[in-house]
């Protein structure tokens, strides 16, 4: 299979162009490390971004950042984690889940579409690309938003390009929104829920003047305990029940309290903090009770 490597985007224009003469479908890859979701590309060449891969711009004063598709997801991360900022979508790491080495980039990420328990009240990342400069299936280049949220003008194709898998344009190039991290973090965990009863406890919580920003529950099958960094959250057979708060300190401890007292009739809720909550909802985002060599491991996993 040939492998084209590209500069920049008028190098992208010329690759589509060329297989549009050809009548030759194209994979697009940038680290590669999401291939193997859904059936494989019955396709003879394969378009590599990885190699578009710098920051453009980022203004942390601003909360947007401009990068080129084949950007590494890590080093960005990395890079608005040192000004305290964040996704607030929690893109995903499928590492763990496919068993593959952590790669990734922010094209990848966008094209997948994929976002963590944020989501409920963050949105996805659609909701978070500002602008992109793509070229589409005719090989022309084109360019849809900008740098503000309140800049589009006909068709936004921005929701489109998240979640297309590269189906409708070769994105070179995006911007996206970040967000502050917030200053404090609590869940609230309540144990040996049924799914009946999590369903309304969780349903509560959301439906409360609270600001949950995350929910889920893990039925017994799906739970082990001592998960690295965790220590003992349930005891073995037991089901957990989590609800995440975020903000300012004393309004996420405030919040944490109140809603602790809404959901006593389900059972006494324990409190974790900061570091081992974040911890927890890495776990979730990254569906980890379904990852290679988890409890589940061997499962078909679908995302619907």
């Amino acid at each position: 299979m040939d492998t084209l490597k590209v500069r920049d985007a008028k190098d992208v224009e010329e690759v589509v162009r060329a297989a549009i003469a050809n009548e030759q479908p194209l994979e697009i890859i940038g680290h590669g490390s999401k291939r193997s979701i859904g059936h494989a590309m019955a396709t003879n060449a394969v378009l590599d971004l990885s190699a578009l891969n710098a920051v453009t711009s980022y203004e942390p004063n601003e909360l947007i950042v401009t990068l080129q598709a084949g950007a590494p997801l890590a080093d960005v991360l990395a890079l608005i984690d040192a000004k305290n900022q964040q996704f607030a979508f929690e893109p995903m790491d499928t590492a763990p889940l496919l068993g593959t080495p952590a790669l990734g980039t922010i094209g990848g990420m966008i094209a997948a579409g994929l976002a963590g328990p944020r989501r409920i009240r963050a949105g996805g990342a659609r909701d978070h690309l500002l602008g992109a400069h793509a070229v589409s299936g005719f090989g022309d280049s084109f360019k849809t938003g900008g740098k503000v949220v309140k800049n589009v003008t006909g068709y936004d194709l921005c929701k489109l390009l998240a979640g297309s898998w590269g189906t409708l344009s070769v994105m070179t190039e995006v911007t996206l929104k970040v967000m502050p991290k917030p200053e404090a973090e609590r869940t609230l965990l309540l144990r040996g829920l049924d799914d009946a009863a999590a369903n309304k406890a969780m349903t509560a919580a959301l439906g409360s003047p609270y600001d949950v920003s995350a929910a889920a529950h893990l039925p017994k099958s799906t739970f082990r305990t001592k998960t690295e960094g965790l220590g003992d959250l349930a005891s073995d057979g037991e089901s957990l029940t989590m609800l995440r708060l975020e903000g300012i300190t004393s309004s996420a401890a405030h919040r944490a309290g109140s809603l602790r007292d809404l959901l006593a009739p389900f059972g006494a809720a324990a409190l974790i903090e900061d570091a081992p909550s974040a911890a927890l909802w890495a776990m979730i985002r990254d569906v980890l009770p379904f990852a290679a060599g988890g409890a589940l491991g061997a499962w078909p996993v679908w995302r619907i």
